[in-house]
């Protein structure tokens, strides 16, 4: 679990500290003041040093407390000392890159990697997401500098989001039939997939197909780790955990959601949406008493994910079972669900 500390700036009005601290002691892990850092549990302090002291760090750990070393990273020197502090086996290098962010957290990441806990020093949230997900790694916390209470929750809610994970449950196929040619979607990722991953899709909102990216190879076509040709423009997939999207909507940039068979969940953007005309299938299956159906290109290379594989639609037959999503009955609208709306869809 990734680290939130906080650190109050002094042009917090008290109005604005009380309600900061009120806060901190719900989703932070630790409050900085000066030269001390106080867990939210009150367990244990952090001594926070300013200065590379051996003799200091060594006294410390010696003693049992718990050793921070603040260091404003201005090249390459300071980077050696962050280096050598968590040679040291100090608890936390705490980082505040002055001119350059992404290359010395990257290099630091590198470098320290199972000695300390890299903190890096943030402003807002959107700084946040940048050092945690940098060298893919990420630092093991941030260190929020701020007097306003949005700002925290909203990075609150960014450092202490668990992987979400969505239900994927068995669905029998009861129909597989061929139908006329039409436009078909590609949605080419910024990321890259595996075997078992893909994107969730479907003609229904309330019924979504775990379709897998392009990961295997074959004599005719080479893999395309990145790519899920996910159907029809009017099929739907997931743009977050609440929000469903047209295919035809997609282009470069927007949020998309990759998810694995155990269902578990992760954001990437669309690097770009392909449309071509294909022939088609319409794939219609069943589960817990709901017909669900979604429109797919007829190729052997696109395949539903099931509990231990995957199937070409090529090779789909009644009575294969795939794995679904089954969201909430009810209406969209503009992507978001409205359960209490009554909506037919065939």
């Amino acid at each position: 679990m990734k680290e939130l500390w906080i650190e109050i700036a002094q042009t917090a009005s008290p109005a604005e500290k009380d309600s900061l601290l009120r806060l901190a002691a719900e989703v932070c892990d630790a409050v900085l003041e000066g030269e001390q850092a106080q867990s939210r549990s009150g367990k244990f302090d952090i001594t926070v040093l300013t200065s590379l002291d051996k003799d200091k760090i060594t006294k410390l750990k010696r003693e049992g407390k718990k050793v921070a070393l603040r260091v404003s990273i201005r090249g390459k020197e300071d980077e050696n000392t962050a280096v050598q502090a968590a040679e040291l086996a100090v608890d936390y290098v705490i980082l505040n890159c002055l001119d350059w962010r992404v290359i010395p957290i990257e290099n630091l990441i590198a470098r320290t990697s199972g000695k300390s806990k890299l903190i890096a020093e943030v402003a807002n949230a959107a700084d946040a997401q940048l050092v945690l997900e940098a060298l893919e790694l990420g630092t093991d916390g941030v260190l929020l500098k701020t007097s306003d209470v949005n700002e925290l929750t909203k990075t609150a809610s960014l450092v202490k989001t668990q992987t979400p994970k969505i239900e994927l449950v068995p669905a029998k196929i009861t129909s597989v039939k061929q139908i006329d040619t039409g436009a078909r979607v590609c949605v080419d990722t910024c990321d890259l997939m595996i075997a078992g991953e893909g994107l969730l899709i479907g003609c229904q909102s309330a019924g979504l197909f775990l379709i897998e990216a392009e990961v295997y190879e074959n004599p005719y076509v080479q893999p395309r780790p990145f790519r899920v040709n996910a159907g029809a423009p009017s099929n739907y997939t997931l743009a977050s955990l609440q929000n469903t999207r047209y295919l035809s909507e997609l282009k470069a940039g927007d949020e998309v959601l990759i998810v694995n068979r155990e269902g578990k969940v992760r954001r990437t953007n669309v690097g770009r949406a392909k449309i071509e005309f294909r022939p088609l299938f319409l794939i219609e299956a069943e589960t817990k008493g709901a017909k669900i159906k979604v429109i797919l290109q007829n190729a052997e290379t696109i395949r539903l994910v099931t509990v231990d594989g995957s199937k070409p639609v090529t090779e789909l037959k009644a009575g294969d079972e795939v794995l679904v999503h089954m969201a909430a009955r009810g209406g969209r609208h503009f992507g978001v669900s409205v359960t209490d709306e009554r909506v037919i869809e065939r």
